[in-house]
């Protein structure tokens, strides 16, 4: 199973809107996908509980007795996971995940702000016998800005490489308040964003 854990110790960085939606990606892929919200806030499961019928199917946890596991056959497990993440839960998020995606801000403040963290987890995930793959992407870019070339500029500095950078706009915030992701609308309305994305779906689907 494909595990892919979206963490950053900082909050207000995009985890939920970054998880919705590479979970819609897969559940239009035809795949069947879970997205488990570890937050405490839940704003993926709040999400989840807004999407309308006749979608593609995207599943939450099973509750058995006073434990959540994910529902049996699901093949890709996307983790929303909450601001603060450190320590034991730091540790078995890596344990699980093929994949630890880790989105920031497109603000030098931020970048530095999350650096220790992507530190972190860089020493935790080489302790395993079987690494993640680790990816940075930057959310709410605002494409030819100074802030946005300075954010490049700072992370090439500390020798990480975005993923992938997806643009600001209001797309992600409208549709996320109906349950939708970028994969449920018209290609019209989101083409440039789909545009944007494919760095990071050709990264996840490397072998």
């Amino acid at each position: 199973m494909s595990v892919i854990v979206v963490a950053n110790a900082k909050g207000g960085v995009g985890k939920s809107t970054l998880a919705s939606n590479l979970a819609g990606y897969l559940a239009r892929q035809g795949r069947r996908v879970m997205l488990g919200d570890t937050d405490a806030q839940q704003s993926a499961r709040q999400w989840l509980n807004q999407r309308p019928e006749g979608l593609p199917l995207i599943e939450s946890w099973e509750v058995d007795g006073e434990r959540l596991r994910s529902p049996k056959g699901v093949d890709h497990l996307v983790l929303d996971t909450p601001a603060g993440l450190g320590g034991k839960a730091l540790e078995q998020a890596v344990a699980v995940a093929t994949h630890v995606i880790v989105p920031l801000q497109p603000s030098p403040f931020d970048a530095q702000a999350s650096l220790p963290f992507v530190r972190q987890l860089q020493k935790v995930a080489a302790r395993r016998s079987k690494a993640p793959a680790l990816g940075v992407v930057v959310m709410r870019n605002k494409e030819g800005t100074q802030s946005s070339q300075q954010v490049q500029m700072f992370l090439a500095g500390a020798g990480l490489s975005p993923v992938a950078a997806l643009r600001d706009t209001q797309n992600y915030v409208q549709l996320a308040a109906r349950g939708l992701t970028l994969w449920d609308v018209g290609l019209s309305r989101v083409e440039r964003d789909l545009e944007q994305w494919q760095p990071l779906l050709a990264w996840l689907a490397a072998p």
